[in-house]
């Protein structure tokens, strides 16, 4: 082969490197040439024309000059009537969706905003894309309002580009935190101390209070002194509150917290307060099968068993409703033992005695 057909051969595959049209959907290098009113003007290696990036295909982190050269996602081809048609905002969703899956695949924690409550759970944004965190992987395990332009740290259970579906989870996030700093907080706590802790989540049977980075158990039966149908009756989720550590558990990690006993027992208070055969008045709590329980005492329940209330084969349901107040008499009083037997039964007998 001559060197002129070796010339004109490298020409041709030269010019035709230049001319090649790029596709829907390739990465091309450009720059940016003019700021225009709804866009960029933009130069493409190749291109024919000059190339539009519209303003409306920017994602919210970028930030142009003229004369910078970046990286465009083609939206549409050029024709011979019509520029290339660029999209940065579309090149952000690729690379974000491309480091979710490595986050994904790396067990890597990344931070999400959460912009909206939706039925099952909670929509986020991370890097302009859409996820969605359901109510069972979110650390309160219920969405509340507090949470609505926080960030919060996830884990990604599924990133998929094609069906535009990101799972998240806050709680194996936090579950990850936790086992890496536990034995470092449980060891700067001690029994009795006084804390300051947030209400992550509520259940029928208590709430979980995150304390330095750990969550304690806090039962409804140490939420308050007296009688709550629910723990929400008393306390909120995201609420700070102070409670007092009444156990910890290094083999298994846990501690158990208690709000009541924040203030005085009541139990103490009542003592000299009342006596054997005082007759006082006091209001319904509950009613049960075998008895029902009376306040006497803020915090403090008495019981008046079936078989001292007045009349024969009584059924409690039918005597007493809650809220009712009742006079009774104090047969038993124990209050070191939490115990208070009651009866109606023997203030009549005194009455008819009398």
């Amino acid at each position: 082969m001559t060197q002129t057909l070796v010339k004109d051969e490298f020409e041709r595959l030269l010019e035709e490197s230049f001319s090649k049209s790029a596709n829907v959907a390739d990465i091309v290098e450009g720059t940016v040439l003019k700021k225009e009113k709804d866009g960029y003007l933009v130069s493409i290696k190749g291109g024919k024309t000059e190339a539009i990036l519209p303003e409306k295909e920017l994602s919210s982190e970028d930030s142009l000059e003229v004369g910078d050269v970046k990286e465009f996602y083609v939206l549409k081809e050029e024709n011979d009537e019509e520029g290339m048609l660029l999209s940065l905002k579309r090149l952000a969703f690729a690379q974000a969706w491309a480091q979710l899956n490595d986050a994904k695949t790396q067990g890597d924690t990344i931070l999400a905003k959460v912009v909206s409550i939706v039925k099952g759970g909670v929509l986020v944004d991370v890097a302009d894309l859409k996820g969605f965190i359901p109510s069972s992987q979110l650390r309160t395990g219920t969405p509340f309002d507090g949470l609505i332009d926080t960030k919060i740290e996830v884990k990604v259970l599924e990133a998929d580009p094609k069906k535009n579906k990101l799972i998240l989870s806050q709680r194996q996030a936090v579950v990850e935190q936790r086992n890496q700093v536990v034995d470092d907080i449980l060891a700067g706590l001690q029994e009795d101390q006084v804390v300051t802790g947030e209400v992550v989540r509520i259940a029928d049977f208590g709430a979980f209070v995150d304390i330095n980075g750990i969550d304690g158990l806090l039962p409804i039966s140490e939420i308050s002194w007296q009688r709550i149908k629910h723990p929400s009756d008393v306390i909120s989720l995201g609420e700070k509150i102070e409670v007092k550590i009444i156990k910890i558990d290094n083999e298994l990690k846990r501690i158990s917290l208690s709000l009541k006993r924040m203030g005085e027992d009541p139990w103490q208070q009542i003592e000299g307060q009342f006596s054997e055969g005082q007759v006082i008045t006091g209001t319904v709590n509950k009613v049960t099968g075998f008895g029902a329980f009376i306040n006497i005492f803020p915090g403090v329940e008495a019981l008046l068993p079936v078989a001292e209330m007045e009349g024969e084969n009584v059924n409690p349901f039918n005597q007493y409703k809650v809220g009712d107040s009742v006079e009774v008499q104090i047969k038993k009083f124990t209050p070191q033992e939490h115990r208070i037997a009651l009866s109606v039964k023997d203030i009549n007998s005194e009455n008819t005695a009398e």
